[in-house]
């Protein structure tokens, strides 16, 4: 048996490479056609369910005429902002309204454009039943980062947070 696995390697004579070191070569009698490794034969293990639960859940859209790469251009808005020399300018170049409208007629008033950035370096999984639950922290391949870019309107009673999509549908007054 060699580390987990037990076929067969042939250490047979003239086994040397030219380097000095032992050579062996592998004669297996099953399939190699399941991919890299051969400690496991059934491939690598896939996840039983994964979220990401950072997401928020989307209603459902009627007709969906949002701009493409609308995350493109919010994350070029966030380094442009952040760099600018005068954010009032910046603001007024990218057509965002100082003051506008909703579609139900409510004024709105911008009072700060807030941006983040979040890393999400670990996730929790509840176990069966509830109660308590399972944390794991992330491999760096599975780390996420993300910038989230919001518009604080005041909408005569209280703050309002409206994204890119939403601030591009008011109506300007």
């Amino acid at each position: 048996m060699h580390r987990g696995h037990d076929h067969h390697h042939d250490h047979g004579a003239g086994g040397h490479s030219q380097n000095g070191h032992h050579a062996h070569e592998h004669h297996h009698p099953h399939d190699h056609s399941h991919g890299p490794g051969h400690n496991h034969g059934h491939g690598p293990r896939r996840a039983a369910q994964w979220q990401t639960p950072h997401l928020p859940e989307r209603p459902p859209e009627e007709h969906s005429h949002e701009e493409p790469d609308l995350d493109l251009v919010e994350k070029a808005f966030v380094e442009g902002f952040a760099s600018a020399s005068d954010p009032t300018s910046f603001l007024r170049l990218a057509n965002v309204p100082f003051e506008a409208t909703d579609g139900a007629g409510t004024r709105l008033t911008l009072l700060r454009v807030e941006s983040d950035e979040t890393t999400d370096v670990g996730a929790v999984m509840p176990h069966l039943g509830g109660g308590s639950f399972r944390y794991d922290p992330l491999p760096a391949q599975m780390v996420s980062r993300r910038k989230r870019l919001r518009f604080v309107y005041f909408d005569g009673a209280a703050p309002r947070p409206l994204s890119l999509a939403e601030v591009r549908k008011l109506a300007q007054t």
